[in-house]
């Protein structure tokens, strides 16, 4: 096969020539960075795009190369895309070849199509791509754990590998049972993207993720995922200053979820319950807390497990701290933002920021405007760099609107120079 102009074989195999390294010497620090086994033959597959790297992730092979994880991920599509336009046609004009050669070597007469006839069988008869739908389904459980302390960016470039093995698995045919498989584990991973996106305060990347996540979870036909992408993707207008949209998506995340105890159901609740309070709507809102508590205290299992798309314990309490803080219930909201830093694990350092400016916002609820500077001001400045936009900063800048004199200027400050 002809490799891939800037391609990733020639990618690789340039940097690894301008380091001095062996195809051994490669494989060996490829195994170091990714801790699987890689053998000098999977270098030269590489190499010559005899095959194109998957596993290991993307971020481990450009670790092992020094290069940046976004030109390998680039370097890869551009090679699958390379081979979607030209392998097929080699392959066929291959196999023309070899059964013209057989054929005339035994003296039988050629039937034009029949040996692609038996390919396309035979095909049919073993489908392809298992191994690929299982991995990716893995892939979908994996991701969906939150960040674990990683920053939103990091999630995004760990992701990427799997993201280019989901367009080519969606491009390949499958019966009927694997594509709703399929397209359910879409949106599913999909809609991490999103919730990242979300989180970098990205908002048109994060609708228009969402709006994949939709269409891929409508093809599956999974009711409970399609109200967990609604209920997520709820949060969007939630937190960027669109109430009354947010609501209306909640309501739609509510219907598909039913009345049954799901983790989606509760979600959605809740963002009902933070979106009408928002609005001004404290009386709606009231009932919605109610429904959500009433919802939380009956899930278990996965629908009450500590990933985003369950809906745990110290969720519920997040989504209550800032409900009650925007009906301006800052006794409850108090006991919430407890209940939440008590249930938080310390690597969570979005959530813990994000309970903290609720903290700030009850101060200036209660009066202390000088209090909720400051304690907002001690977050923003003791947070790392990769989370200072998006959602905290959105949580900030509310925060500094509502603010009165020496107050709002130390706040305003400090965000305008980060």
């Amino acid at each position: 096969m002809t490799v891939t102009p800037n391609g990733i074989g020639e990618l690789l195999r340039k940097s690894r020539e301008r380091t001095g390294l062996t195809r051994e010497d490669q494989a060996a620090a490829i195994g170091e960075a990714t801790g699987e086994w890689c053998s000098p033959d999977t270098v030269k597959n590489w190499e010559t795009e005899k095959r194109v790297p998957r596993r290991p992730s993307l971020q481990g092979i450009a670790d092992a190369y020094g290069l940046p994880v976004d030109q390998v991920a680039e370097a890869v599509a551009r090679s699958r895309q390379y081979r979607r336009e030209h392998g097929t046609e080699d392959r066929v004009n291959r196999r023309k070849f070899i059964g013209t050669g057989v054929a005339a070597a035994a003296g039988a007469v050629v039937l034009p199509g029949i040996a692609q006839a038996r390919v396309g069988i035979e095909s049919a008869l073993t489908p392809s791509g298992d191994g690929d739908l299982a991995y990716l389904e893995a892939a979908f459980e994996r991701h969906r754990g939150g960040y674990r302390g990683r920053s939103p960016d990091r999630v995004l470039a760990e992701m990427l590998a799997d993201l280019d093995l989901l367009q080519d698995v969606l491009n390949r045919p499958h019966p009927a049972r694997a594509r709703a498989d399929l397209a359910r584990t879409a949106a599913g991973i999909t809609g991490l993207v999103a919730i990242v996106q979300h989180d970098r305060g990205d908002q048109r990347s994060a609708f228009q993720w969402f709006a994949t996540a939709e269409r891929a979870a409508r093809e599956s036909s999974d009711q409970r995922m399609l109200a967990w992408v609604l209920a997520r993707h709820a949060m969007v207008p939630l937190n960027y200053g669109a109430p009354e949209a947010a609501a209306r998506i909640a309501e739609r995340a509510r219907f598909e979820a039913g009345d049954g105890p799901t983790a989606a159901g509760a979600l959605a609740a809740a963002v009902t319950a933070r979106a009408l309070a928002a609005s001004g709507d404290s009386d709606g809102a009231s009932r919605a807390v109610d429904d959500v508590r009433t919802l939380a205290e009956r899930l278990d299992g996965a629908e009450s497990a500590d990933t985003w798309f369950g809906y745990p314990e110290q969720k519920h309490f997040v989504h209550l701290s800032q409900a009650y803080t925007l009906l301006g219930d800052s006794s409850n909201a108090y006991s919430a933002q407890e209940e939440a830093l008590r249930l938080t694990d310390s690597p969570s350092v979005m959530t813990r920021a994000l309970l903290a400016m609720d903290t700030a916002a009850c101060l200036r609820v209660e009066g202390d405007h000088a209090g909720a500077s400051a304690m907002a001001v001690g977050v923003w400045e003791r947070l790392p760099s990769g989370y200072r936009e998006g959602l905290i900063r959105s949580r900030a800048s509310l925060l500094h609107e509502k603010l009165d004199g020496r107050a709002r200027n130390e706040l305003g400050e400090v965000l305008a120079d980060s």
